[in-house]
């Protein structure tokens, strides 16, 4: 039990790092040290001018100090006086008054000169960096004028590695604050991303796994809350997709039930009609003239209930049609649909395309599609076709014209329903949802574009 118990924190710890609410800590976080870094050079560079002037104006209490002790002072004293301002050596010139010297001893030679007030920012930051990264240099000599009066001008001698020491000190400390800052930024937006946003996205998540697992189940269907942001509007149209989604699985359910029943029923009807036609095609041979009268539309009638379950059963056995796309040059390929189609309709088809129209797509299933938009249009007394070929916004559109008399309201309600949206006697509706069903497994679609009494528009869309 001892030994899981590392591999269950160590799960958890990945689990928490993986969520959301943990990488926008950690994102947030890291942000805010960038920000802090960038200030981290100026405040460095501000840390190193203080420095300096407060080891000026150090050197300027010494020398004011030094006025009630003779010119020549005793070793001991000095070297006290420049130990405890952390000095090596000074002199403070002021105006009226004998300059006062504290040599370091230091050959100037192996002095490196700042002069605190000719520099610009872009040297201070160059400064800055060379004195916390470099070493070698024993002493610097600093230039400028005291803090405590403008008029005397000084000049210290230190060394320069307390002055190293100190500033990554500071930046020590500097970087710390900084992470805590961050730290205690972060936590707060960390709680209130959690609060207000990971868990109703986690309730958003599960609903949607569950109602996967289970459709059917209204249990798994989210209650929506009564938030009025973009969590609420999501889970209002979740709630309202899968109650949708939901309704028609179960009415598809029926449906299927219903197509099941309907296909054996066709099946065995085709059977017996099979059986009535031979006798009816018999009966239209009689020698009678008054039984060939009656006999005539009982034939039209079986023919057209042979015709009816013969469609019936195509429809529900034929699944979605595997596509096999290729390049395919746009003229060709209309000018082969004309070809094929032509001896069985009676419509002039006109192409206008341009050669060079090219575009991705299966070559059999648009045959099929434009088949039956061809066929539709003659049976709707059409007698000219012309198809355009363009390109639009990413898709290859081929425009269909026809002069036929256009769609009854019916028809136009109903125009991609199944057995629902032909008008046309002896028509079963089937052509334009076939066509539309081969269009959208490439990718495309058919539209109406309009319809009137001098003709039909369709637009068919297919992806570039």
């Amino acid at each position: 039990m001892t030994e899981k118990t590392p591999l269950v924190v160590l799960r958890k710890l990945r689990t928490f790092a993986s969520g959301l609410s943990a990488r926008l800590l950690f994102i947030t976080i890291g942000f805010l040290m960038l920000v802090e870094l960038g200030l981290l050079i100026p405040t460095m560079t501000r840390f190193r001018v203080d420095y300096l002037n407060d080891k000026l104006a150090t050197a300027h209490l010494i020398a004011t100090a030094l006025d009630v002790y003779p010119a020549q002072l005793d070793p001991m004293l000095r070297n006290n006086l420049l130990s405890q301002g952390r000095m090596l050596g000074m002199t403070v010139k002021r105006p009226n008054m004998p300059t006062r010297e504290l040599e370091s001893g230091i050959s100037s030679s192996d002095l490196y000169v700042y002069d605190v007030h000719m520099e610009n920012v872009g040297n201070l930051t160059i400064d800055t960096l060379r004195t916390m990264f470099r070493s070698g240099i024993p002493a610097i000599v600093v230039i400028g004028k005291s803090p405590a009066n403008p008029t005397v001008q000084v000049e210290a001698v230190i060394a320069e590695w307390p002055l190293r020491e100190d500033m990554w000190a500071h930046a020590r400390r500097f970087l710390l604050i900084s992470l805590f800052i961050s730290i205690m930024t972060a936590i707060p937006l960390y709680a209130s991303l959690q609060w207000l946003a990971v868990r109703p996205l986690k309730r958003i998540t599960a609903s949607m796994t569950g109602f996967q697992s289970d459709p059917e189940d209204p249990r798994n269907i989210i209650a929506p809350s009564t938030r009025s942001d973009e969590v609420g509007v999501a889970e209002q149209t979740l709630a309202t997709m899968q109650h949708e989604l939901r309704s028609a699985l179960l009415q598809k359910e029926r449906l299927a039930g219903v197509g099941t029943a309907v296909t054996k029923i066709s099946h065995d009807l085709k059977n017996i009609l099979a059986t009535a036609m031979l006798e009816s095609e018999r009966l239209e041979q009689s020698p009678d003239p008054e039984v060939r009268r009656l006999t005539a539309g009982m034939v039209r009638s079986v023919h057209r209930a042979v015709q009816l379950s013969a469609s019936t059963l195509r429809f529900a056995k034929d699944g979605l049609p595997e596509v096999n796309k290729q390049p395919l040059q746009v003229a060709a390929v209309l000018a082969d649909i004309r070809q094929s189609i032509a001896p069985d309709i009676k419509c002039d088809i006109e192409i206008r395309c341009d050669e060079d129209f090219s575009f991705s797509g299966d070559s059999e299933l648009l045959r099929r599609a434009f088949d039956n938009l061809l066929r539709n249009a003659c049976e709707a007394g059409a007698t000219t076709a012309v198809m355009r070929a363009a390109e639009e916004d990413g898709y290859q559109t081929i425009r269909i014209d026809d002069n036929g008399r256009g769609l009854m309201p019916k028809a136009r309600d109903n125009l991609f329903v199944p057995f629902a949206g032909s008008t046309r006697a002896g028509g079963f509706g089937l052509g334009l949802p076939i066509a539309r069903e081969l269009l959208r497994v490439q990718g495309g679609d058919i539209t109406l574009l309009s319809t009137s009494a001098q003709g039909t528009c369709f637009v068919v869309r297919l992806p570039l």
